[in-house]
């Protein structure tokens, strides 16, 4: 791997474990109800900025994508070629997968946490959803909320588009308004590395519904990908 390519590779890898460690970790450790929990809220602008602070710390070394669905729409946009973003992909669930693995071990340091009954984070729908939902509402939320965040990305990363400087605020504040209605749905994913790192640790139900949050975002963004490049953006 070209030394280039390695630095961005790394440069996803640990952005894609911030985004895992504090998001996953905020509904984990600090999202309980209750006077010393952050509920909803807290843990919806815990993934936005996560977001957000990655965009300014790694952007200007890989454009911050810490998403495999960022980096699949982007190749279907034209904005990279496919070889780089296989890279991209890697480097995120490798950095997903340690970031489970961090929260794990912080949270297992309490006395009562159990992996199986209090989880790292892990997304799910039926009876592993929050709020109750089926398979068909998570798979209609995964792909809608997915569809929607790369609008945001692709408008905000335009060279057209004069406020490009703050494409990370737009960016991290779309995503918390995507967790604020989607986490009773199904703890939100709209991204297959931030699903498939807490769910390799848990096993169980978060393995076998995993397929979800990797089809649906993917389709999201690539419907998402394909409306910016031929239908909003044509020259």
């Amino acid at each position: 791997m070209e030394t280039k390519l390695f630095t961005k590779f790394s440069a996803e890898f640990f952005g894609t474990l911030v985004l895992v460690l504090m998001g996953c970790g905020s509904a984990v450790i600090a999202g309980a109800n209750g006077t010393t929990g952050v509920g909803i809220l807290g843990i919806a602008f815990a993934f936005g900025l996560s977001v957000v602070a990655m965009a300014y710390a790694i952007g200007h070394i890989s454009g911050c994508h810490i998403n495999p669905a960022i980096s699949i729409g982007m190749v279907v946009a034209g904005r990279m070629p496919a070889k780089e973003a296989g890279v991209y992909i890697i480097g995120q669930i490798l950095g997903a997968i340690a970031g489970a693995g961090l929260l794990f071990l912080i949270a297992s340091g309490k006395d009562g946490y159990s992996i199986v009954a209090n989880g790292l984070g892990q997304d799910g729908y039926a009876a592993a959803s929050p709020g109750g939902y089926n398979l068909l509402s998570g798979f209609v939320a995964e792909t809608v909320f997915t569809f929607i965040f790369l609008l945001v990305i692709f408008g905000s990363t335009s060279t057209r588009n004069i406020n490009g400087g703050f494409a990370g605020l737009a960016i991290g504040l779309s995503l918390v308004l995507i967790h604020i209605v989607g986490i009773p749905v199904t703890g939100v994913s709209v991204n297959p590395a931030r699903s498939i790192g807490p769910a390799l640790l848990v096993g169980g139900t978060a393995i076998s519904q995993l397929w979800l949050f990797i089809l649906a975002p993917i389709l999201g963004s690539v419907l998402s990908a394909v409306v910016w490049r031929y239908l909003l953006e044509r020259k």
